[in-house]
């Protein structure tokens, strides 16, 4: 079987990541730091594509590598309407309803378009995969107390599927035949129950949901944080700072570095316990949560995200969770093997490719 050159491009914020893979081995990686002072001169994020590129090329052929001969170039995606989960070859509704904001704008959008630039120039096919717009709840997940507030999918969704995938294969199984409680323990907390191969919920990452995590709040008292909207304190836009960047272990603790916590902890930080303890709780009440969404059929729970390289945070997990279904550690993040992966399934013919279309998977509930 041929075994295919797959290049992966995952734009963040202030870095892009890159990684050539020959089929699925790596055979180079690097993390491409952007000074923010350079991105500040940018008015829009599509206006880095030119700036990341050759920051791309610059990388590669200080390594030596080349380009030549790639058979398929994987971008992160998002900025999309909803979608199911899978591999997406990148078409031109997929760049222009980037172009066009029909979603919300992240760097990460730069992936496809980067991946059709270099197809353009070197060949080959470009595919996105598991973008952040993945939507795959069942019904009774969006509904909320309030008609016309619903939840929608925010979550890992890259990295989630991954460890989905590669859990299944550990039991000689394939994703779409069993049931899981993952949780991702990163800057961001997603517990998701997934469902012979969809994550039919999860609390919700971007919004205010769920667990608190290193830097976002999690679900709150709703009217307490009403009198806080207007109590002439804070802005609109502080307050959406304090859900997403500045709350959770931020804001009790002045940092998001759970590394930190754990010295304050050794030292004898009685509230930075008590603070971390509270986070590790939440996590495990979601995936109880999860767990009566999968009506306690569950093959397994998976802890992964950079936080399960925390024996303390595993130990307390696996203590509070084993009763339900084994606990397996997967510490860290597969994005740059997900991406590889998703696109290698699709040229193996293992998976059949997705197409976007355009038209959102959920747009609201249309009932009299």
């Amino acid at each position: 079987m041929k075994e295919y050159k797959v290049f992966a491009i995952n734009p963040g914020s202030t870095s892009t990541k890159i990684a050539l893979f020959q089929g699925d081995v790596e055979v180079f990686s690097k993390n491409i730091t952007h000074e923010a002072a350079e991105l500040k001169q940018f008015r829009e994020i599509l206006d880095q594509l030119a700036y990341r590129k050759k920051s791309i090329l610059e990388a590669l052929q200080e390594a030596n590598q080349s380009l030549t001969g790639t058979d398929a170039f994987v971008g992160r995606g998002g900025g999309l309407v909803s979608v199911v989960g899978g591999t997406y070859p990148v078409n031109d509704r997929i760049l222009a309803d980037q172009r066009n904001k029909v979603s919300v704008q992240h760097p990460a959008i730069l992936g496809a378009q980067l991946a059709h630039e270099f197809v353009e120039e070197y060949g080959g096919q470009a595919f996105i995969v598991n973008p952040p717009d993945v939507d795959e709840f069942i019904d009774e997940a969006r509904i909320t107390g309030l008609k016309g507030l619903y939840r929608e999918s925010k979550l890992h969704a890259l990295n989630q599927k991954e460890v989905g995938i590669r859990y299944a294969k550990s039991l000689g199984k394939r994703y779409e035949e069993i049931d899981l409680i993952i949780c991702h323990i990163g800057d961001g907390i997603s517990v998701t129950a997934h469902r012979k191969g969809k994550m039919i919920d999860s609390n919700d990452i971007a919004q205010g949901d769920g667990p608190m995590a290193p830097t976002r709040c999690g679900a709150l008292p709703v009217k307490d944080v009403v009198r806080m909207c207007f109590s002439g304190k804070f802005t609109e836009e502080e307050i959406y700072q304090k859900i997403t960047k500045n709350g959770g272990l931020v804001d009790h603790l002045g940092t998001s570095d759970a590394r930190e916590v754990g010295k304050r902890i050794a030292a004898g930080d009685g509230y930075a316990k008590l603070v971390y303890d509270a986070m590790i709780y939440q996590i495990a009440k979601q995936a109880g949560a999860m767990a009566a969404v999968l009506e306690g059929k569950v093959d397994g729970i998976v802890l992964t995200g950079g936080i399960s390289y925390d024996p303390y945070v595993d130990a307390e997990l696996k203590r509070k969770l084993q009763f339900i279904a084994p606990v397996t550690i997967m510490a860290g993040e597969f994005e740059m093997e997900a991406l590889a992966a998703g696109a290698l399934r699709v040229l193996t013919g293992e998976e059949e490719p997705k197409t976007y279309t355009g038209i959102p998977c959920w747009n609201g509930f249309h009932l009299g």
